[in-house]
């Protein structure tokens, strides 16, 4: 699961489940225990009521044994009518063992199955003195018959003429069938489980409510410049108020190293910009000193190129540190995109010609009239030309075209360079960041990636968007949007 929220449901269900299912199975064996129980006491008290008729009886008329046409021993009629109203199997014999009577149950018997009944039916052995003697355990009547839960109980007080008494109840009438277990769990689930589920699934987003309402909140801070901002505290100082408190911490201390980290940047480009303008003015007089060696000479001259590529990059930190702390202003204004464009493609053209590249720009015949600050987005068209001539190979071509879509102004700056490789593209806008040398010509200095930044600034500060596509061995597309409104 790839949220808490259906972990926590799964696992719920799952506890609940295993806690239904082992309270089903205890209740099954429990139930059946009791069942087995009330099985004894029954056959217990079968035996001692048949007990107590014959000897009520034989205390009543002496001679209970009679002969039958047959002439075998047998119960006299009205005693074995009384006993016939006692259920389940119920057998009296004499004391040589003979059968005196059999219930009904018991004559439904085959004589096979009878006689397997009978042959247990023995005056049970003599007990301690003051106690009536009997026998318990269970019966299998074979092949296929049934089994039977029985007891053997002598009949003391009721004469010579009586051996036992055997009473038997079949145990199917006390076994649980495992289709009701069954029906039972089933049912138990969907009256139980099935809400249940709902009910902890409702639960747990109750529960881990405050943690989206966190992630969403953590999630709008993208950069260095929202770390102002602060989680709401929940009223409860439960886990997830100390967890908010820690982020809301943690949040602090970034914004003081960033603010920090912002001051230092500003502060020293601020002061690097005065010696180096210093050293450049130096280095520029020198120059023009016609007695100067030509050895000296081309050193100053790398030394100048050294010094304005080192003034380019205080510019473009100081420019990142202002936009950072909020204090870069623009200067909008109604503006013809077409003119920024044409400005930014001169500039462009004499690049492409030094460098062999073709260049081809395509405006629209109407106006293109947006509310910006003129100098940055010039600064951004120019940026984006400048490096689509630098990633160019000689020969190659670069098409700079500007437009309207969907209500903004759009313009691309495409070209035929090697392109840039996949696992690259996503930090081409990262301060700092430059791609393999080898992309570069070899006659070209390295920039001071910060390029792509301050042109990712200038259009998210106008409103708009800056997207890159690019294929090795293709070319590379950046294309501009610009809100009209």
């Amino acid at each position: 699961m790839a949220s808490i929220r259906g972990r926590l449901t799964v696992w719920y269900a799952t506890a609940l489940i295993l806690s239904i299912a082992v309270f089903a199975v205890v209740l099954y064996f429990a139930r059946r225990s009791a069942t087995y129980q009330d099985l004894d006491r029954r056959i217990q008290s079968e035996a001692d009521l048949t007990a107590g008729i014959l000897a009520e009886s034989y205390r009543a008329r002496g001679v209970l044994v009679e002969k039958d046409t047959a002439g075998r021993p047998v119960l006299t009629q009205d005693v074995a009518a009384v006993l016939e109203v006692v259920p389940d199997f119920l057998l009296v014999t004499s004391r040589d063992g003979r059968l005196l009577f059999a219930s009904p149950d018991a004559r439904a018997l085959t004589f096979a199955e009878f006689e397997q009944l009978n042959a247990i039916t023995r005056p049970p052995p003599s007990p301690p003195t003051g106690s009536v003697p009997h026998l318990t355990g269970r019966f299998r009547i074979e092949p296929n018959g049934p089994t039977l839960h029985y007891i053997v109980r002598a009949v003391p007080d009721a004469g010579e003429q009586f051996g036992a008494i055997f009473a038997g109840a079949n145990t199917q009438s006390a076994e649980l069938r495992l289709e009701q277990l069954i029906t039972t769990i089933l049912i138990a689930f969907v009256v139980g489980v099935v809400p249940a589920i709902f009910v902890g699934r409702w639960i747990a987003g109750r529960a881990l409510e405050p943690v989206d309402r966190m992630i969403t909140e953590v999630r709008e801070i993208t950069d260095g410049r929202t770390l102002h901002r602060r989680l709401a505290l929940p009223m409860e100082r439960d886990e997830l108020g100390r967890l908010a408190e820690t982020l809301n911490q943690m949040m602090a201390r970034l914004e003081r190293s960033f603010a920090a980290l912002r001051r230092f940047t500003a502060d020293a480009s601020h002061e690097l910009k005065t010696p180096l303008t210093v050293v450049r003015a130096g280095v520029e007089r020198a120059i023009t000193r016609p007695e100067m060696p030509p050895e000296t000479l081309a050193t100053l001259e790398e030394t100048l190129q050294e010094v304005n590529r080192m003034t380019e990059l205080l510019d473009s930190l100081l420019t990142l540190a202002r936009a950072d702390e909020g204090r870069a202003e623009l200067h909008r204004e109604p503006v013809d995109l077409r003119q920024i464009i044409e400005e930014a493609g001169e500039t462009g053209e004499l690049l492409a010609e030094h460098a062999g590249v073709g260049i081809d720009i395509r405006l629209p015949s109407e106006p293109v009239v947006v509310s910006v600050d003129r100098s940055r987005v010039r600064q951004l068209a120019l940026n984006l030309i400048e490096n689509a001539v630098k990633y160019t190979p000689r020969g190659g071509q670069v098409s700079v075209e500007l437009g309207n879509s969907n209500g903004r102004a759009v313009f691309t700056v495409a070209d035929t360079g090697i392109g840039i490789a996949p696992g690259d593209l996503p930090h081409v806008f990262d301060r700092f960041w430059r791609a393999d040398s080898a992309r570069t010509r070899t006659s070209e200095r390295a920039g001071t990636g910060l390029g792509l930044a301050i042109c990712k600034w200038i259009a998210e500060a106008h409103g708009g968007t800056i997207e890159v596509q690019s294929r090795p061995g293709r070319g590379t597309t950046f294309t501009v949007g610009l809100p009209r409104g």
